[in-house]
């Protein structure tokens, strides 16, 4: 695998509510000296400021601005890219991204992308994961599943994508809602083999 690429991540922010661990798992990643390619949709943008205040809507050059000055302090630039830009370079396999994350994870989403059907870069983004090998994390936030859901991630997990739904646990005794959404990233973080300690691990 290239390093260059590797060292690059895409984050993928949809409209499930829990966008707190799409937000938080940049922030970690950027602190771990990964570059990251940040898509939003546009129900993400809208949860995104309904549960955080975050405008991160509107022009693109004043949303990199936005995106720019919240992560400024962990020293590295995210490269921003609008849901509609089929011409970004992670819609392409020739760009040697391998390793996405869709954090948090709307069942339509979900569905689009089980079913190959690319609208926007997200889903075409995935389905480029999926088509060169790399490596997909789904992070859903539903509550309950419906067997339509359930039969969505049974094939993409048949097909080599993680499916790791937003559970944080509470044997690591957690003081606060950081320390419960830092459970979920360190999980993820696990899967792409980042070392990490977010999380006090069982025993």
């Amino acid at each position: 695998m290239n390093k260059d690429a590797d060292k690059k991540i895409s984050i993928a922010i949809t409209g499930a509510s829990g966008v707190v661990y799409g937000v938080r798992l940049i922030k970690h990643l950027l602190e771990k000296g990964f570059g990251v390619r940040l898509v939003i949709s546009s129900a993400g943008e809208k949860v995104l400021k309904e549960e955080l205040g975050l405008n991160w809507s509107g022009e693109d050059g004043k949303v990199e601005e936005a995106i720019r000055d919240y992560y400024s302090p962990y020293g590295k630039a995210v490269d921003y890219y609008r849901a509609d830009d089929l011409l970004a370079p992670l819609a392409s396999g020739s760009s040697l991204s391998r390793a996405m994350i869709v954090c948090p994870c709307s069942m339509g989403t979900m569905a689009r992308i089980a079913q190959g059907v690319s609208g926007n870069l997200i889903e075409r983004a995935a389905d480029v994961i999926i088509k060169e090998g790399g490596r997909l994390v789904i992070v859903p936030r539903e509550t309950p599943l419906s067997p339509i859901h359930l039969e969505n991630m049974c094939k993409l997990s048949n097909l080599g994508v993680t499916i790791l739904p937003a559970m944080p646990a509470f044997y690591h005794k957690p003081q606060g809602i950081d320390d419960l959404v830092d459970f979920v990233i360190g999980k993820i973080f696990d899967r792409l083999g980042i070392d990490n300690s977010l999380f006090k691990r069982w025993g």
